[in-house]
């Protein structure tokens, strides 16, 4: 039995891309999906940058998943896959400047422009219950 690379990422990665899909998320699967989606998306969106790392799994999916238990929301919510969509994630990076390339990542855009960005580093050493509690502040403050 052989088995392509490509297709064995794909079918090992597809529960992650569910994480977030299943709770509302659109993926950006080409640059062109885009740069259609974020400069013209009206009011708020949360942009994830999904990843495989643990800290993906263990904090910001879950963190993401808690946060949209809030009363007040993104109008939109929009999902890259780092390593997987290399051309669109690297397109969605540029929204989030001044910010490196980091993942996973959140942002918060507002009519088309960051207003808030957690860094991987902002992940990675906090509980996916301070990474909800963080963005419902967010939320509250910005998507209202």
């Amino acid at each position: 039995m052989s088995m392509s690379f490509n297709q064995y990422m794909r079918d090992s990665i597809q529960p992650m891309r569910d994480d977030l899909t299943s709770i509302g998320f659109q993926e950006l699967l080409t640059p062109e999906e885009v740069e259609a989606a974020l400069p013209a998306a009206k009011g708020t969106s949360l942009v994830v940058v999904n990843s495989v790392c643990g800290c993906a799994a263990g904090q910001c999916r879950p963190g993401v998943a808690q946060a949209l238990q809030n009363e007040i929301l993104p109008d939109h919510l929009f999902t890259v896959f780092a390593g997987q969509e290399k051309e669109a994630t690297a397109k969605a990076r540029e929204f989030f400047a001044p910010y490196p390339p980091s993942s996973p990542s959140i942002a918060l855009m507002k009519d088309g422009e960051l207003v808030h960005f957690i860094e991987r580093h902002g992940v990675e050493d906090r509980s996916a219950a301070e990474i909800a509690a963080e963005l419902k502040e967010v939320f509250n403050r910005v998507c209202q």
